[in-house]
This record gives C-alpha cells, sequence and structure tokens, in this order.
C-alpha cells in the first residue's frame, strides 16, 4: 500500500468532525489536519425524533465547507459516519439520500455498540492501560458512549441517548442553571444509567477517561485557568485533577451563557452543552468514586482510520 490520503467525518450531533490522514506503507498514519463545524443538527428536531429542515440545512452547509479543505489535500477516500441524532431521526435516511444526491457522498450510520467500539479503538492508540479497567466516556450532543476496558480489550460497552443536546432540550435549563434543575438532572440520570452501575459491580474502575468535544472543552477551560502557558493541542492526553475540575465545574454551574463565552478556553458552539456535560462528569466521578480523571484527545474518528487501515492491510 502506497502512501494513501484518508479523509474521516465523524457527523456528531452538535459537531461536525474532519479528520485528514496520511497511512504510510507499513500501516501507521499521521493526522494532516482536523477540523471541527458546529452544525447542530440535532438542534430544535432531537426530541421529536426529526432533523429539522434549518438543521439539514446546516449540515449540509458544514459538509460543503469540509469539501473545500479536504479538497486542498489530494485525498483518495472519504469516510463518513453518522451517530446518534441521524441514528435517531425518523427521517435521518432522507438526510443520508441528500447528501448523497447533492454532495456524493455515502454515510454509514453506525450503531451505538459500534460507535463504542471505535472510540475504544481511538483512545487505545494513545492511552496507556494495563490490566486495571478503566471506563473511558465520550459525551455527544445525542448519545454517551461509556466503555469498561483494559489492555486486553472491552469488557463492557453501552451507548445511552442521554447525550447534552437532548438534556438541553429537555429541561430547558435557566441561565445560570438552578439548583433543583442540577438535580432533575442527576435524578434523570440515575434512572438512564443503571446498566453502568450493574456492569461496574462485574468490572470495578478507578480511572475515568474521557473523549470528545465535552472533555476537550473541560479540559482547555482547567488548562488555561491553571496551566496558561501549556498548549493543550500537542497533548493526546491530559490528567484533570479533582480539586480543578471542581473550581471549573462550579464556575460553569454559576455562570451565566454570557459570562461563559468570555471564558478563556471555553470553545464558542459549547457555551450551552458544556453546563450538562459537567453536570454528567462530576455525576459520574461521585457516583463510581473515581480516584482519576484523564482527558483524551483521541475519540470516534481516530479509531475510525485504526479500522479502515487494519481492513486494507
Amino acid at each position: 500500500m502506497e502512501h494513501n490520503r484518508i479523509a474521516i467525518i465523524d457527523l456528531g450531533t452538535n459537531t461536525f468532525n474532519l479528520l485528514i490522514t496520511e497511512v504510510k506503507p507499513d500501516g501507521t498514519y499521521s493526522i494532516l489536519l482536523e477540523s471541527k463545524n458546529p452544525a447542530k443538527l440535532g438542534k430544535g428536531g432531537i426530541h421529536k425524533s426529526t432533523i429539522t429542515p434549518e438543521a439539514m440545512g446546516r449540515g449540509l452547509e458544514a459538509l460543503k465547507s469540509h469539501l473545500i479543505t479536504i479538497s486542498e489535500f489530494q485525498v483518495e477516500s472519504i469516510f463518513c459516519f453518522a451517530t446518534s441524532a441521524i441514528r435517531s431521526a425518523d427521517n435521518g435516511q432522507e438526510f443520508v439520500k441528500t447528501v448523497k444526491d447533492e454532495l456524493g457522498l455515502t454515510i454509514s450510520i453506525i450503531q451505538g455498540d459500534e460507535e463504542a467500539q471505535t472510540i475504544f479503538d481511538g483512545v487505545r492508540q494513545v492511552f496507556p492501560m494495563d490490566e486495571d479497567y478503566i471506563l473511558i466516556m465520550d459525551i455527544g450532543g445525542g448519545s454517551i458512549e461509556f466503555i469498561i476496558a483494559n489492555r486486553f480489550g472491552v469488557a463492557w460497552k453501552h451507548s445511552f441517548e442521554i447525550g447534552v443536546a437532548r438534556l438541553l432540550e429537555q429541561f430547558e435549563p435557566s441561565d445560570p442553571i438552578d439548583e433543583s434543575e442540577v438535580k432533575a438532572i442527576q435524578k434523570h440520570l440515575k434512572k438512564e444509567l443503571d446498566p453502568l452501575f450493574e456492569a461496574i459491580k462485574d468490572f470495578p474502575i478507578q480511572k475515568l477517561v474521557g473523549s470528545s468535544g465535552s472533555f476537550d472543552t473541560l479540559a482547555a477551560i482547567l488548562a488555561k485557568k491553571f496551566f496558561p502557558l501549556l498548549d493543550i493541542t500537542k497533548l493526546t492526553s491530559l490528567f484533570l485533577d479533582d480539586k480543578r475540575l471542581m473550581t471549573v465545574h462550579k464556575e460553569l454551574m454559576d455562570s451565566t451563557s454570557d459570562e461563559r463565552k468570555v471564558m478563556p478556553g471555553m470553545i464558542p458552539h459549547r457555551v450551552d452543552s458544556i453546563v450538562p456535560a459537567s453536570i454528567i462528569v462530576k455525576f459520574i466521578i461521585d457516583e463510581l468514586k473515581v480516584k482519576e480523571v484523564w482527558q483524551c484527545s483521541f475519540a470516534l474518528k481516530e479509531g475510525a482510520v485504526l479500522q479502515i487501515i487494519s481492513n486494507q492491510l
């Protein structure tokens, strides 16, 4: 296999992520470019199991913008993966067809289980694992994937349809969020996440590893606050000290949307979704008595590259 360039587009509920890689003859790869576009595909319709016409428009524009970027890189193949928003929408197939007709892109809709496996394949490339089980958590807009794994592979995995876009539409929190709303979200999580609590009895964990946008944002805010000279884009993982993480959490809970907009490290399109994301993280830490929390910058799209290369070799 000669050097070839692969583009991956991960069509998330909030964000369409682009990864352009160059695959070397030995099956390793290097990342040439990463880019994100806040398509907000779930906005306005996720609770009605639909993609609104406005969201479809945003989705198409996001893909067009990614295609312009891809066109500068002599890419040989483009792989598109869709997750929770498209998976659970009654008109998800209509969006897939529109994209095929208008842009010539084929979208594979992956199920929650496969999504969890692909996230693990991303994380394991850069996060060292031993015999001890760790809990990998990927907070998306539509779903949250939990994976219990060690260096031998995945012991348990599950995708829960309780992503941050769903929580925002379901609970419509005040600005800043009210303590009673936080409690209502926690109560909902406790009920929905019962299968996770059962699994933890069989596979006890000490470490939580968070991948994807919500964790990247929490890590960026924490780093800007406590390590202002650190460039976290150069790191594949960051240890999130418990006390520091709770300081950030409290600030997020006490802040208005306008205050969050100007927080150093904040990613603009996560100003609202970071609030439920932080509630989820704190809930998991408290409920499972997690000892260590890490952020990992590799997730679904890096896992997809690894799977594609393995299939090509």
